[in-house]
């Protein structure tokens, strides 16, 4: 345990001035050495509110255009370890932020033989955030598998609610980018994220390739992190549209790296699945099913060269 490790926070922003203000002022009345913010191009006011903070500790990324959380965090963290070479980076959205007092917590926490920790994040309301739940890769663990495979589903492999109210350390096999805190080693092992990807599953990929290369990524339940995130409406809808075509992409990818083996299997009880949410789209049945179309075939491919620029071309030009 070192108290005395230094300690750099990675924000990637875009257009969300309010949540990223609250984010930025939440960690810098933490411990913390460094705050990098990667700002993608944003045009709400958000560059000259952080160009106008006068804390030595803040340093801005301006991109000239939006590169998406993936090329976000890519840029952050390659910046991160060659100008300050910290002992750990912390890394989250804009609209995420550890509650006060959890880098403190970080800093006495005795973090020996851990390569990542992933804190426990909830919405503001108290709630577990599901889409930040750690996850036990089934394809790694027997048990697990079986249990997702009768029918147990996404639950049969991400932490419980009775794993949040563990006191002490639990091992996992991947975490969210939300909370996720990187020893030197992590990148010395998974290299950096995949920027092509531009939103979704770049850290599942990211963690999975850290506990897949011998890296050890642990769950701390006492280090709390806030969510307030907006992927989803209320009915499931996609939000904008054009977020179906990168989620479900990089899920294949995702899935290719879980499964092995197991990944064509697999695909037959996850298509379906996805057709059918494609059809319960309120006013958006025939844009999803196309974008889906165009993610599978992508994903199938280990194609990940659109940016947002072109998938928004490529829907003007199909009429999506």
């Amino acid at each position: 345990m070192n108290p005395h490790a230094r300690i750099c926070a990675v924000v990637v922003t875009y257009n969300r001035i309010g949540q990223m203000q609250k984010t930025v002022t939440r960690l810098l009345a933490e411990p913390i050495d460094n705050l990098v913010v990667v700002d993608n191009g944003s045009s709400d006011g958000s560059r000259d509110l952080l160009r106008a903070c006068t804390d030595p500790r803040l340093e801005l990324l301006e991109m000239p255009r939006n590169i998406g959380g993936a090329g976000g965090f890519e840029t952050g963290l390659r910046h991160v370890v060659a100008r300050h070479d910290p002992d750990w980076i912390v890394l989250m959205d804009d609209d995420a932020r550890p509650e006060p007092g959890c880098i403190a917590s970080f800093r006495a926490t005795d973090k020996t033989g851990w390569d990542a920790i992933a804190a426990a994040v909830f919405y503001p309301d108290g709630r577990i955030c599901g889409m930040n739940r750690p996850v036990l890769n089934p394809f790694w663990h027997p048990r697990i598998f079986l249990r997702t495979l009768v029918g147990g589903g996404r639950a049969a492999f991400h932490l419980t609610d009775r794993d949040y109210d563990r006191t002490v350390p639990q091992p996992v096999d991947g975490g969210s980018f939300v909370g996720l805190f990187l020893a030197r080693r992590a990148v010395e092992v998974a290299g950096y994220p995949d920027g092509r990807l531009f939103v979704y599953a770049e850290d599942g990929l990211y963690s999975l390739a850290i506990s897949g290369n011998g890296g050890r990524v642990g769950f701390f339940p006492q280090l709390r992190f806030e969510h307030e995130c907006s992927t989803f409406s209320a009915d499931g809808q996609f939000t904008p549209i054009w977020k179906v075509y990168f989620y479900h992409r990089n899920l294949l990818l995702l899935y290719r790296r879980a499964a092995g083996i197991w990944f064509w299997p697999a695909l037959l009880a996850i298509f379906p699945k996805w057709v059918l949410r494609g059809l319960k789209q309120k006013g958006e049945r025939l844009r999803f099913l196309r974008l889906l179309g165009w993610a599978v075939r992508d994903g199938l491919a280990r194609r990940v060269g659109w940016t947002l620029d072109d998938l928004q071309q490529e829907m003007r030009r199909r009429d999506v």
